[in-house]
């Protein structure tokens, strides 16, 4: 079963218990919980601790105050690009999106706030998602000028279809919460207030069920979308990564910091 984890040595992941269920929340409140280099690292690891922790058989995942994830932090990847780096790094991105499938507890998605780029990506590869009514899903990677690559071309064609997809990804637009759960890409919207405790009550719901099955049901209803994955997601960053070279990429950031809007050249 593993061993009990300790998960203070995370910076930007804070973990909490409750009985048998363990909560991770993404932590960097300055930023609206934005995947910084420290974060991307950490979400290359938690989901392996999460499996190993002896002490928990449900796993919550959310982000600290009003925000789920805001995305990616624009200021890293300026400083990455003027590093000469190409973008984040690329094993770690594989890690984050196999370790998050490969984990057999259930776990379960608590989105207050922002879902943005890979924020919405790990939140829509959870098992069952929770939204309050703030909450809003958008994988706007095209807007900064690089490809959707980092697992939303796999998780979003699998939830709404192939059209509507393609058209949230090409356009980066958001989808507010009750539009979301209309379409199917998350399972459940309530008032934000009441968000927590239908949360609790369904982690509760399945720590009290018999839970080697409930694992293995989920575990067998992965293996499909872990063949996809394994199928997409070194084409999808390899693109990716293709574009944080790009003139594109680097008016979009500067644009946003400067808060102007970008002109493109496609180059």
């Amino acid at each position: 079963m593993g061993e009990a984890i300790d998960f203070g040595r995370y910076a930007r992941i804070k973990a909490s218990r409750q009985g048998r269920v363990l909560t991770l929340a993404l932590s960097n409140p300055k930023l609206m919980n934005a995947v910084d280099g420290d974060m991307h690292r950490e979400l290359s690891s938690i989901f392996l601790d999460a499996a190993d922790d002896k002490d928990s058989d449900i796993i919550v995942l959310t982000g600290e105050g009003a925000a789920f994830s805001a995305g990616g932090d624009l200021n890293w990847m300026k400083r990455s690009f003027e590093a000469g780096e190409k973008g984040p790094d690329a094993a770690e991105a594989k890690r984050i999106v196999f370790s998050l499938l490969d984990l057999e507890k259930p776990i379960i998605a608590k989105v207050r706030g922002p879902a943005v780029g890979l924020g919405a990506t790990i939140a829509l590869m959870c098992d069952v998602i929770f939204a309050g009514e703030s909450a809003r899903f958008a994988d706007p990677h095209v807007r900064a000028g690089i490809v959707a690559g980092d697992g939303g071309a796999i998780i979003w064609p699998q939830l709404v279809g192939y059209a509507r997809a393609k058209e949230y990804l090409m356009t980066g637009d958001a989808v507010p919460a009750r539009e979301a759960e209309r379409i199917g890409l998350i399972n459940h919207v309530v008032p934000d207030d009441e968000l927590d405790a239908r949360v609790d009550a369904f982690a509760a719901k399945l720590a009290g069920g018999a839970i080697q099955a409930i694992k293995y049901s989920k575990v067998s209803v992965n293996v499909g979308l872990k063949q996809l994955a394994h199928t997409i997601l070194d084409t999808s960053i390899g693109y990716e990564m293709l574009t944080f070279t790009t003139e594109d990429h680097k008016e979009a950031v500067n644009a946003f910091l400067e808060k102007r809007a970008p002109a493109f050249t496609g180059r």
